[in-house]
C-alpha cells in the first residue's frame, strides 16, 4: 500500500490504495475489442478510476456493467430504458432514434462460445442416441440368447416383475460402468478438447470438468440404459415358459418381430450417422474453400507483433525502430500498423463524404473502419494500389491530411469513379478535412467469409497510435528472426513492450478456429458414430443368419448355390444399408441447417456432399456385410437340418 507503479498512459505514476483477489477476469468489451492488445481471455492486473468527462457524454466510449435489483427481470429493465431513451430523444436531437440495450452480462460473455458449442452439443446427442440404439440392440440379443434361462427360472417361481427386475438391473449395472469408464474419459476428453479449441471458445482455459457435468454425464447414461434396456426387460417377463422351453434348440433365436426392430434400431442409427457425417462433409468442404478464398493480401512469410512504446518520443522511437529492423537480414519489408487484416483490429468513427448530404442526426450518421500504416505496409501484404498513390515518410503531422481507400469504397460511395482529391471529414466539420490521394485493391481485412467493406487507410505517422502492430516481410520462415526483432526492438528503447508474436498465417488459422474446432469434433462424433453403426449393422446381419440357419439350410438342400445365399444376405443388408442412407439424407437436411453460420462457399443442403457421403458411408456399410455373408455361404445343411 502506498507505493507507486508506472503505468504506461499515466503521466503521473499511480499509488497502490487496494489489493484485489487473484483471477478475476477482463469483462468482453464491444467497445474496446479493436484494440491489437485487447485479450477477451486475459485477467485483471490493474484497476484504475474511470474519468467521465461531462463535455464528451454522447460519445459512446464507455461499456456500462449495473446489478439489476432482486427480482427484476431483463425485459423489465429494457422497457425503462426504452422510456428513457425516447425522453431524451427528444430533449436532444443528437440521441433521436438511439435505442440502449439491455442484455445480460453471461449472455455476452457466452455469445461466441455458445455460438460454437450448442451445434456441437447437438452432435454430442446424436452419438448418445447412436450409442443408445447400440446397448439396447445388446441387450436385446442377450436377452434371446438368454430365454431358456428366464423360462427356467419362470418355471422356478420368479414373477414377472422379479424378471422384470433382473434384466433392467443388469442394464442398469451395465450403465453404471460404462458411466464410471466415461468419467475417466472425460479428464482426458476436456484437456484434448482444450487442446484443440485454441481461440475458437473465450475463455477455454478456464473450462474444468465439474462434479456437475460429472454427475449429468452419468444421469444420462443411466437414464439412458434404462430406455435402452425397458424393451428386453419388458420382454423377458413376457415369456411364456412352456413355449420357449417347447422349442428348445439351436433354433430358438430371434423371431421375425425380433429382427424387424433391430433391423428399425439399426437403421435409425445409420440415419443419425449420416447426419453427422453430412454435417463433418460440409464443415471440410467449408474449409477447403476457405484455404482457396483469395484475401485480397498475401500472409505468407509475414510475422507480426504488437509494440508499444511506453516513454520517450514516439515517432523517434517508431522511425528508429523501422530502420533497425528493416535492416536485419532476411527482412524484405517493415511496417507499423493499426488495424492488421483477422485481428478484429480496427478504428471505427462516424465519416463525412463530400458530395454527399450531411446526417441530421447520429443515427443517420455514417460509420467506417480506420487503419493507421506506414508507408511499406501496403508493399509488405501485396497490396496493390490501383489508382493514385501511397503514403510518404513525408505524411507527418502538419502535413496535409490524406487517405487512401479501398476499392470498395469507391463503389458504394463514388458511383465506382476513382475520387482522388475528394475530401473527408472524419472527426466532424470544425476540423480540418482529409484528401483521397490513393485507392488500394479490396481485401477481406475483418473476416475470410465476408467481402470486403468500404474502409480508410491513414498515415500512422499522422494518427500516431499507441498499440499498434509491427509487420514483417521476410525471405524465409518468419519464426527464424523472432529474437533479432525483438532484440532490435529493445535497443532502441528497452522499456518497450512486446506482446502477440504470431505469424499472419497463424492470424488467420485463429481467425477461422471456430469453424477449425467444430470441424474437428464433428469428425470426431462421426467416426465415433460410424463404427458404433457399423457393429450395430454387423450384429443385425449375424442375428439374421443365425436365425435363418434352417432356411438357408433347406435352400441349399434344393439346389441354391453360393451366390445365391451370398445375395440373399446382401440383399437385406442393402435394405437396411439403403433405408437408414434415404431417412439420414432427410434428417440431415433439417439438422444442415444449424451449421449454417460456419457453412462458406457450399450450402446447408448442397447435393455434390449429400450424395458423396451418401455412397461413401453406404460402400462401407456393406463391406460390413461381408462377414455375415461368408458365415451365411459356410451353412452346412445336413449340420443345420441334423436338429429338425
Amino acid at each position: 500500500m502506498g507505493k507507486t507503479v508506472r503505468i504506461s498512459r499515466s503521466e503521473t505514476p499511480p499509488t497502490v490504495i487496494g489489493v484485489m483477489p487473484q483471477g478475476v477476469r477482463f469483462l468482453p468489451s464491444p467497445a474496446n475489442a479493436q484494440e491489437p492488445n485487447y485479450n477477451i481471455n486475459g485477467m485483471v492486473d490493474f484497476w484504475v478510476p474511470a474519468i467521465v468527462n461531462p463535455e464528451n457524454r454522447k460519445s459512446p466510449m464507455f461499456d456500462v456493467v449495473g446489478r439489476l435489483r432482486k427480482g427484476v427481470a431483463l425485459r423489465q429493465a429494457q422497457a425503462e430504458l426504452d422510456v428513457l431513451g425516447q425522453r431524451q430523444g427528444r430533449a436532444e436531437r443528437d440521441f433521436e432514434g438511439m435505442v440502449p440495450q439491455v442484455q445480460s452480462l453471461s449472455t455476452e460473455m457466452n455469445r461466441d462460445g455458445g455460438r460454437i458449442l450448442l451445434p456441437l452439443l447437438g452432435a454430442a446427442a446424436l452419438v448418445l442416441f447412436i450409442a443408445c440404439g447400440n446397448a439396447a440392440a445388446l441387450l436385446l440379443v442377450r436377452g434371446i440368447q438368454r430365454q431358456q434361462e428366464y423360462a427356467v427360472r419362470s418355471a422356478l417361481g420368479i414373477g414377472r416383475m422379479g424378471l422384470f427386475r433382473l434384466v433392467s438391473t443388469e442394464g442398469l449395472l451395465l450403465a453404471l460402468v460404462g458411466g464410471t469408464f466415461g468419467i475417466v474419459l472425460a479428464w482426458g476428453a476436456v484437456k484434448l478438447f482444450k487442446l484443440i479449441g485454441g481461440h475458437a471458445i473465450p475463455r477455454l482455459d478456464a473450462v474444468t470438468t465439474g462434479w456437475p457435468v460429472l454427475a449429468f454425464g452419468l444421469g444420462s447414461a443411466v437414464f439412458a440404459a434404462i430406455l435402452a434396456g425397458l424393451f428386453p426387460a419388458m420382454r423377458a417377463s413376457g415369456l411364456d415358459p412352456v413355449d420357449v422351453l417347447k422349442s428348445a434348440g439351436p433354433k430358438s433365436s430371434a423371431g421375425r418381430g425380433e429382427r424387424r426392430l433391430l433391423r428399425a434400431v439399426t437403421m435409425v442409427q445409420t440415419a443419425l450417422t449420416l447426419a453427422l457425417l453430412v454435417g463433418a462433409g460440409l464443415l471440410i468442404r467449408t474449409m477447403v474453400n476457405l484455404s482457396n478464398v483469395q484475401s485480397g493480401y498475401d500472409t505468407a512469410r509475414i510475422l507480426t507483433m504488437s509494440v508499444t512504446a511506453v516513454q520517450g518520443d514516439w515517432a523517434v522511437f517508431h522511425r528508429r525502430a523501422l530502420e533497425r529492423v528493416a535492416a536485419l537480414p532476411g527482412v524484405q519489408n517493415a511496417a507499423f500498423a493499426w488495424g492488421v487484416p483477422l485481428t478484429g483490429n480496427n478504428w471505427p468513427d462516424t465519416v463525412e463524404i463530400e458530395g454527399r448530404r450531411a446526417a441530421s442526426k447520429k443515427s443517420e450518421q455514417i460509420s467506417l473502419p480506420l487503419r493507421a500504416v506506414t508507408p511499406d505496409y501496403f508493399n509488405a501484404l501485396g497490396m496493390v494500389i490501383s489508382g493514385g498513390r501511397g503514403f510518404r515518410s513525408t505524411d507527418t503531422r502538419g502535413a496535409p491530411g490524406v487517405a487512401v481507400v479501398n476499392q470498395s469504397l469507391v463503389d458504394h460511395y463514388f458511383q465506382k469513379t476513382i475520387p482522388l482529391g475528394k475530401k473527408l471529414w472524419l472527426f466532424g466539420r470544425k476540423e480540418s478535412p482529409t484528401e483521397i490521394v490513393g485507392v488500394v485493391a479490396n481485401g477481406r481485412t475483418d473476416d475470410l467469409t465476408h467481402a470486403a467493406e468500404p474502409e480508410i487507410y491513414l498515415p500512422l505517422w499522422q494518427m500516431q497510435a499507441f498499440s499498434k502492430h509491427l509487420v514483417i516481410r521476410t525471405a524465409g520462415d518468419p519464426r527464424s528472426i523472432m529474437l533479432a526483432v525483438q532484440r532490435e526492438l529493445r535497443a532502441v528503447d528497452p522499456t518497450v513492450a512486446i506482446e502477440n508474436v504470431k505469424t499472419l498465417d497463424q492470424i488467420r488459422g485463429d481467425s477461422l478456429a471456430s469453424r477449425t474446432f467444430a470441424m474437428q469434433l464433428l469428425v470426431g462424433f462421426s467416426v465415433v458414430g460410424s463404427l458404433l453403426t457399423l457393429v450395430g449393422i454387423y450384429g443385425v446381419l449375424s442375428l439374421s443368419v443365425a436365425s435363418r440357419r434352417r432356411e438357408i439350410a433347406i435352400r441349399s438342400a434344393v439346389g441354391a448355390g453360393r451366390s445365391d445365399i451370398r445375395n440373399l444376405v446382401l440383399e437385406e443388408g442393402f435394405r437396411l444399408v439403403a433405408g437408414g442412407v434415404v431417412a439420414g439424407i432427410a434428417i440431415a437436411l433439417l439438422l444442415s441447417r444449424v451449421l449454417g453460420a460456419f457453412l462458406f462457399g457450399v450450402e446447408p443442403n448442397d447435393p455434390l456432399t449429400l450424395i458423396a457421403v451418401g455412397l461413401l458411408f453406404a460402400i462401407v456399410a456393406l463391406l460390413a456385410c461381408w462377414v455375415p455373408i461368408r458365415r451365411a455361404m459356410r451353412v452346412d445343411p445336413l449340420e443345420a437340418l441334423r436338429y429338425e
